[in-house]
C-alpha cells in the first residue's frame, strides 16, 4: 500500500491531506510520475495501470458544467462477478415514490432521535430512506434518509448508481474512503458523494448517526450571491477534495454493493476498488466544514428568508426553483429592531425536511431534539412553538443577542412535494404529540 499523504491516524483531522476549490479541475498521484503526461489514455500508462473515466455528465454537456474523472487504477472496475440481489434484501430504500411504498400527508411531522440499533449493523444497513418525490429512473426527484450504524463496513465498498448523497454526521465521525482518497468527516461537516463512487464507511466512534439527502438526475451546486456580490455564504476554497491513495493487496471476497433503482445488488471481486493510484478531473467527493460559512443577516428589522443561508444547491430548469437546498441556521448575532426575531410563522409552496446537530432551533423550544428530524410539506403552516412565542413576546427590549456556539440546524427544501415512507408514519421515534406545540397559542387580538 502506498499513501503520498499523511493521512495515518482515524482520530487526527490535522493528519488527513485535502485539495482545496469548488468545481475544480484536480489532479493527485500517490507516486510520482504515476499521472499520463499530455493525454487520458496512453497505449500504455505509467507503472502499468489502467485508465479509467468516471462520468458525471453527459459526454455533451456543456463545457462548463460538464463533470468527468479519468482514474488510473491497477486493475479495472469492470473485473468483477455478475451482480445478483442482495441477500437478505433491504427492505427500507426506495428511490421511486409511488401509492405502494410510500404517502403525502399534509400534517405537520416531528421524528425522535433514532436509536443505534442493538445487532450490528453498517452504514448500509443502518440506511433508511424517510421521504421524497420523483424517480431515480426518471432522473428527477430526491430522497432524503437517516442512518444509525454501529459497526464499520469489512471488505465491501457501497455504490450508488441513482443519484448524489449528501451526507450530514449528526452523532460519531465517519471515515470515508472513496476511489479518489479518504475524507474524515466530523459533525458539523457534511461530505458529497457524486453518483457512481465507490466509498466504505468506516466508524471512527464505534457508533454513527446522521442523514442524508439524494438527488436524481442532478448535481449540487453553489448558489448565485446574486446582491451580496462576490463573497459571503460558502467560499470556493472551503470545500475539500481527497488526495490520492490507493490498495493493491489482494481481497479476495471482496463485495460492491450496488444501489440500482432503490434495490441493492452485489457483485463479487478479488480486489479492492481502492486501487486507483491517481486521478485527475472535476468530478470527485468533497467535504465541506459548516465553521467555515459565513451568514447573511438583517441589520435593520425584519426577518431574512431562510434561502439566505444556502450551503449548496441542485437547480431545476426553472429559475429560481430547486430541486433541492441545502440551507443551515448556524450561530449567529441576532440584531433586528422592533422585530420578532425567531423565524415567522407561514407556508410554503416548497417543503422543508428539518434536522438538528448539536444545541437547539431557535424556533422550537422543546421537544426537537439533536439527531431528530421534522417535516413540513408545501402549504402547510409552521413555525415558531408556544414558548417560543410567548417567551420572545415578553422580551422589554431589543439588545443584540448572539445565538449559542453550541447550536446547529439545517434543512433540505425541495419545490417538489415528499411523500412519507409507511415506516417513518409508523416509527416508534415519531412524535405524535407534535402539533400541541402550537395548541396553546392564544388571540393577542385587543
Amino acid at each position: 500500500m502506498n499513501n503520498k499523504s499523511t493521512a495515518v491516524c482515524m482520530l487526527c483531522p490535522a493528519e488527513f491531506e485535502y485539495q482545496s476549490g469548488f468545481g475544480n479541475d484536480f489532479s493527485s498521484e500517490s507516486i510520482d510520475g504515476a499521472l499520463p503526461r499530455g493525454q487520458n489514455s496512453p497505449l500504455k500508462c505509467p507503472y502499468g495501470l489502467y485508465a479509467e473515466q468516471i462520468s458525471g455528465t453527459s459526454f455533451t454537456s456543456p463545457r462548463k458544467s460538464n463533470q468527468r474523472t479519468w482514474l488510473y487504477r491497477v486493475k479495472p472496475s469492470v473485473t468483477h462477478e455478475p451482480f445478483t440481489p442482495r441477500v437478505p434484501a433491504h427492505e427500507k430504500l426506495v428511490s421511486e415514490f409511488d401509492g405502494t411504498n410510500s404517502a403525502a400527508t399534509p400534517t405537520q411531522l416531528r421524528w425522535k432521535p433514532t436509536e443505534i440499533p442493538d445487532s450490528p449493523a453498517d452504514f448500509i444497513d443502518g440506511l433508511f430512506t424517510v421521504c421524497g418525490a420523483g424517480s431515480s429512473y426518471l432522473r428527477h426527484g430526491f430522497a432524503i434518509h437517516e442512518y444509525a450504524a454501529n459497526k464499520s463496513m469489512e471488505n465491501c465498498a457501497f455504490c450508488n448508481a441513482d443519484g448524489d448523497f449528501l451526507i450530514v454526521p449528526q452523532l460519531g465521525g465517519l471515515l470515508i474512503t472513496t476511489e479518489c482518497g479518504r475524507l474524515l468527516v466530523l459533525p458539523g461537516e457534511i461530505v458529497v458523494i457524486p453518483q457512481g463512487f465507490r466509498f466504505s464507511v468506516d466508524l471512527p466512534d464505534v457508533v454513527a448517526r446522521g442523514y442524508a439527502a439524494e438527488i436524481f438526475g442532478t448535481h449540487f451546486q453553489l448558489p448565485e450571491l446574486g446582491p451580496i456580490g462576490a463573497n459571503g455564504l460558502a467560499a470556493s476554497r472551503d470545500f475539500l477534495a481527497p488526495v490520492a491513495w490507493f490498495k493493491s493487496d489482494p481481497c479476495p471476497g471482496f463485495t460492491i454493493v450496488q444501489k440500482f433503482g432503490g434495490n441493492l445488488f452485489t457483485a463479487k471481486q478479488d480486489f479492492s476498488p481502492f486501487n486507483v493510484v491517481a486521478w485527475h478531473g472535476n468530478y470527485v467527493p468533497y467535504k465541506y466544514d459548516l465553521r467555515k460559512f459565513c451568514p447573511y443577516n438583517t441589520v435593520l428589522f425584519d426577518h431574512s428568508d431562510p434561502s439566505i443561508n444556502t450551503v449548496l444547491t441542485a437547480p431545476t430548469d426553472k429559475p429560481g426553483i430547486a430541486l433541492l437546498d441545502f440551507v443551515i441556521f448556524p450561530p449567529r448575532w441576532l440584531v433586528a429592531e422592533h422585530t420578532f426575531r425567531p423565524p415567522y410563522y407561514h407556508r410554503n409552496c416548497m417543503s422543508e425536511f428539518m434536522g438538528l446537530i448539536k444545541g437547539e432551533y431557535e424556533a422550537k423550544a422543546d421537544g426537537f431534539l439533536p439527531g431528530g428530524a421534522s417535516l413540513h410539506s408545501c402549504m402547510t403552516p409552521h413555525g415558531p412553538d408556544t414558548k417560543t412565542f410567548e417567551a420572545t413576546l415578553g422580551v422589554e427590549n431589543d439588545a443584540p443577542k448572539r445565538l449559542p456556539d453550541d447550536t446547529l440546524a439545517f434543512m433540505f427544501e425541495s419545490c417538489l412535494i415528499p411523500r412519507v415512507c409507511s415506516w417513518a408514519l409508523e416509527a416508534p421515534t415519531r412524535d405524535h404529540d407534535y402539533y400541541r406545540c402550537w395548541i396553546g397559542l392564544k388571540s393577542h387580538f385587543s
